[in-house]
């Protein structure tokens, strides 16, 4: 696949134009031209609202006006299906030492879901089921979930998910559950489950995006093979000798996710970023294995291990540093945001 195809705009979206960025041109104008897109994010780590760790609803407002002062337009809003049960030990190794009583889980998405609404309106955000109800210059918010737990073996579940407005569920996270197996623990399934399978047929039918974050090769696959829509992996990077860690993925992992049309994540982790110029170059490596079209940004902002992009105010530098690694403005573009809103705008019904 060649990097420099000309960009597909969404005729719906005042997305793109096609000049070349010039070189005086202040960064934060290049963002007012082009949205830039979060795949995953934890603004204020408002799911551990009422849990002990939780910062304080401060903690989501001061994000949200770096997402607006940094330039984002829109970003998944990402609950998180197992933070009731989840725990990290100091080398960052997250841990779920029990398993969930019934109904709990289901019980704390939807308190997730309430805090969420009661937050966002404090701030004034813009929600959205679709790319076209985005409006020039507010920041949107779009909602998904980390982790199938919470729909307890219930493909209705995933309905009233959808109802409630999440249009991106991502299949597992750190806890064992019933849909398949995780990077992060002995495979139980081999891929996914039964009903895993279920709920992706589930997801394709409704229009919502499924989010292989976290999951294995083989889970992957399974979900390749089945699914009839773009899949997104919100939030991950490659596999190198210098930096191995489960949560990383190989070149041919990577492949499974673009060959639907999907887009991957990159991924501001100090798992594979020492410095933010590392970011870059991994970025970089993203766009070398499956092409321009496929690599977005996952930043995982408030919820990330030693985050070397750990404020939505350096994201003009990020773009500037693809700038200068040779990429062209509309191939930019398309990985700020754009390769995003068009796999949204191809998956999920408003």
């Amino acid at each position: 696949m060649k990097r420099r195809q000309a960009l597909q705009y969404l005729g719906a979206v005042p997305l793109l134009h096609t000049s070349l960025l010039s070189q005086t041109r202040d960064r934060a104008d290049f963002l007012k031209q082009h949205p830039a897109f979060d795949l995953h994010c934890h603004p204020g780590l408002f799911v551990e609202r009422g849990m002990p760790p939780y910062a304080g609803d401060q903690a989501f407002a001061r994000t949200v006006a770096d997402m607006r002062a940094g330039g984002l337009a829109a970003a998944f809003f990402s609950l998180v299906a197992d933070a009731r049960i989840l725990v990290r030990d100091p080398s960052g190794k997250v841990l779920a030492p029990k398993p969930f009583a019934a109904g709990e889980a289901w019980a704390d998405c939807e308190k997730q879901l309430r805090d969420f609404h009661e937050l966002a309106g404090r701030e004034k955000l813009t929600l959205a089921h679709g790319v076209r109800q985005m409006k020039p210059g507010q920041l949107t918010a779009f909602l998904s979930c980390e982790g199938g737990d919470c729909l307890e073996g219930s493909v209705q579940h995933v309905d009233d998910l959808y109802n409630r407005g999440v249009r991106s569920l991502q299949l597992v996270h750190y806890a064992q559950n019933n849909l398949g197996d995780s990077q992060t623990l002995p495979p139980v399934y081999h891929g996914l489950s039964s009903f895993g399978r279920d709920v992706v047929r589930r997801m394709n039918r409704l229009g919502v995006l499924v989010d292989v974050a976290h999951a294995s090769f083989d889970t992957v696959k399974a979900t390749v093979d089945l699914a009839s829509a773009p899949i997104v992996l919100s939030h991950t990077h490659l596999q190198s000798q210098s930096a191995p860690h489960p949560r990383l993925i190989t070149v041919e992992h990577a492949r499974l996710v673009s060959s639907t049309g999907g887009v991957i994540g990159a991924w501001p982790s100090g798992f594979a970023n020492h410095t933010f110029a590392d970011f870059i170059d991994q970025t970089m490596r993203l766009v070398d294995a499956v092409g321009v079209d496929h690599v977005g940004l996952g930043t995982d902002m408030d919820g990330n291990f030693q985050p070397v992009f750990s404020n939505y105010r350096q994201l003009p530098d990020w773009i500037a540093g693809l700038r200068g690694k040779g990429l062209s403005e509309a191939e930019v573009a398309k990985i700020a945001g754009g390769n995003a809103l068009r796999m949204i705008d191809q998956v999920c019904k408003e």
